[in-house]
């Protein structure tokens, strides 16, 4: 194996570390009311962030950091308005993903949205840590082609411990990117605008790519997660689930496997060459034809597999089988 070859073994260990998460988690939630609560810092716009930690604010709607270059940074925890892409140089501890706490790995890359709140909480300490930000606007992309691509982009979702784990190469083609667009900046002319997008474009176009190469590895090690996603719905109709919370989601599904909905969707695509969402409509659908050829109503059946009206899953049916539930009953008379 190669000296930049990501084992399976970090990634198995990145993905197991969720229950640690979890665990952590429930601490939090427990200690609540005896601990301070700890500040947020609204990154409304990207330079709030950077000039926050002292970075140059080279754009509006953009912002490139190099943290090793920095000689005042503290600690935030943020509460994101725009989209950001970190890669950490060395390993960082106890940080802070919503109501979870994690640890970066060296090399690893992990994203955030609009909307959503990671970091570690200021202590008031100065500290030097290295790595690179990437920060940019959903103003930056109206209007062009990366808009419309965005929501392909799913690892914008991920939790944190299904964090990118890079090699040597894969970083460095990243990093590169970022110190060209941080130079394109520098430039600030007519064209500047379109090749920022450009590059853009590229990083995340090389993200999707090398995720994609680590959901690969996962579903090698991973070979019985479909059993695991069966035997999931299998409990969930069992144990009447579907009588109190309804059909069963993928983001429930997701959840119930320790994995962020977004990440165990693209595993189970890479799996299958199909969504989570149709194999949960295939058992469900499955589950009708029993019930129907069992002699129970329409009615009935809708009410026992968890719909909330009768038309809902009479129309699920016959979108699904080409036939009204009526019509199959009396085929198979």
């Amino acid at each position: 194996m190669k000296k930049n070859t990501i084992k399976r073994e970090q990634i198995d260990a990145c993905i197991s570390s969720v229950e640690r998460e979890r665990l952590r988690a429930g601490e939090q939630r427990s200690g609540m009311h005896s601990q301070p609560k700890a500040k947020i810092l609204k990154v409304h716009r990207v330079n709030d962030y950077a000039r926050y930690i002292g970075a140059p604010c080279l754009h509006p709607l953009v912002s490139v950091i190099h943290y090793d270059e920095l000689e005042h940074c503290r600690h935030s925890l943020n509460n994101y308005d725009v989209y950001g892409i970190f890669i950490g140089d060395e390993t960082l501890e106890e940080l802070t993903y919503g109501l979870t706490t994690y640890d970066l790995h060296r090399h690893a890359l992990m994203c955030v949205a609009p909307g959503q709140i990671g970091g570690k909480a200021d202590t008031g300490e100065e500290i030097q840590t290295k790595g690179w930000a990437l920060l940019f606007d959903p103003e930056l992309l109206h209007g062009t082609d990366l808009e419309r691509r965005m929501p392909s982009f799913t690892y914008f979702s991920y939790n944190t411990n299904e964090a990118l784990l890079m090699t040597t190469e894969q970083r460095l083609t990243i990093v590169n990117l970022m110190e060209a667009m941080r130079k394109e900046l520098a430039l600030a002319d007519g064209h500047t605008h379109y090749i920022i997008i450009a590059y853009l474009q590229l990083i995340l176009e090389h993200i999707a790519r090398y995720y994609a190469s680590q959901l690969s590895l996962q579903v090698q090690s991973s070979s019985d997660l479909l059993t695991r996603f069966e035997n999931l719905l299998k409990h969930y109709y069992d144990e009447g689930l579907q009588l109190t919370h309804g059909l069963p989601t993928v983001k429930y599904c997701a959840q119930e496997l320790f994995l962020s909905t977004n990440y165990f969707g693209d595993l189970i695509r890479q799996m299958t060459d199909d969504t989570a969402g149709n194999i949960i409509r295939r058992f469900v659908m499955g589950l009708a034809q029993k019930l129907l050829i069992s002699g129970m109503s329409i009615t009935s059946t809708s009410e026992q597999l968890g719909y909330e009206y009768p038309q809902h899953f009479t129309r699920m049916f016959k979108k699904h089988f080409g036939e009204s539930p009526s019509q199959y009953v009396n085929r198979k008379r």
